[in-house]
């Protein structure tokens, strides 16, 4: 038995489980009002599924947006598979909770960053909560949508 409660992982596993119900939500009734993803994960994650083009183009990372259109939104406890389409070409991506490094819906101006820190295991990952503002141009969305999204940190439970 631990001596200490590790409250950076229990809140990382408690965002990742209000994404997966925000996206459960979708599922079951579309996108409401003018709400809308910007989602930055890993394509490097061994479990995430892209297209090799866009595994190429984007070796890192890479940012998705649900907002006009998508397709085929499944969630799953450990990821969500959805088709967007890629300048007229649609792609089947399979994103899993633990690749997900930003979560951000402009629309109401609320965004979750999940940052690694240095180290070997899954027990440094935690979810930053400190506020500060993410602009969409650095997500490197397009910039007719571009408007603040505030981040919610939890650095003082860092180790």
């Amino acid at each position: 038995m631990s001596d200490s409660i590790d409250y950076g992982n229990l809140m990382h596993e408690a965002m990742r489980g209000l994404i997966r119900k925000v996206l459960d939500d979708v599922v079951e009734r579309g996108l409401p009002g003018n709400h809308h993803f910007f989602i930055t994960f890993d394509t490097a994650h061994p479990d995430a599924e892209l297209a090799d083009w866009l595994s190429d183009r984007y070796p890192g990372e890479m940012t998705v947006v649900m907002q006009h259109w998508f397709d085929k939104l499944e969630v799953t406890d450990d990821g969500f598979a959805i088709t967007l389409n890629f300048g007229d070409a649609p792609e089947s991506l399979y994103i899993p909770y633990d690749a997900i490094r930003t979560f951000v819906d402009p629309s109401v101006e609320f965004g979750l960053r999940f940052e690694q820190q240095d180290g070997e295991g899954a027990d440094d990952v935690v979810a930053e909560l400190d506020l500060p503002h993410i602009k969409e141009e650095e997500l490197d969305v397009p910039e007719e949508s571009a408007k603040d999204a505030e981040v919610v940190s939890l650095d003082s439970f860092r180790k």
